[in-house]
């Protein structure tokens, strides 16, 4: 699969996940079949940014952490857009990650 192939693939998966929820680089590129390119996920989220309709910011580390802050328009943006849906961040980090977490692999399954 070539890099925008999977690019539109991780797209087409983020833009499922639901409103109020997250889902990690990891679980995304397992679902795609791809466990060890989460890194790859975050190239594609980065690219993201200006396309309509991806909510790049539902996507964080493993652990919860908003690890691509970064790379919104503001340092605080990425927060700011979990806050809107009712997601509380504390120090970069989700709180009740475990029960917000939407896993592709379970809920896209078959």
């Amino acid at each position: 699969m070539q890099q925008s192939d999977f690019f539109q693939s991780v797209f087409q998966v983020v833009q499922l996940i639901p409103y109020g929820r997250v889902t990690s680089y990891g679980a995304i590129a397992a679902y795609l079949g791809a466990k060890k390119s989460s890194r790859l996920v975050g190239y594609a989220m980065n690219a993201s940014h200006g396309i309509s309709g991806i909510p790049a910011h539902r996507v964080v580390n493993r652990n919860g952490m908003l690890t691509g802050k970064m790379h919104f328009e503001t340092p605080d943006r990425m927060q700011e857009l979990l806050e809107l849906e009712g997601i509380q961040v504390e120090d970069n980090l989700i709180i009740g990650f475990r029960d917000l977490f939407w896993d592709p692999s379970v809920e896209l399954a078959l």
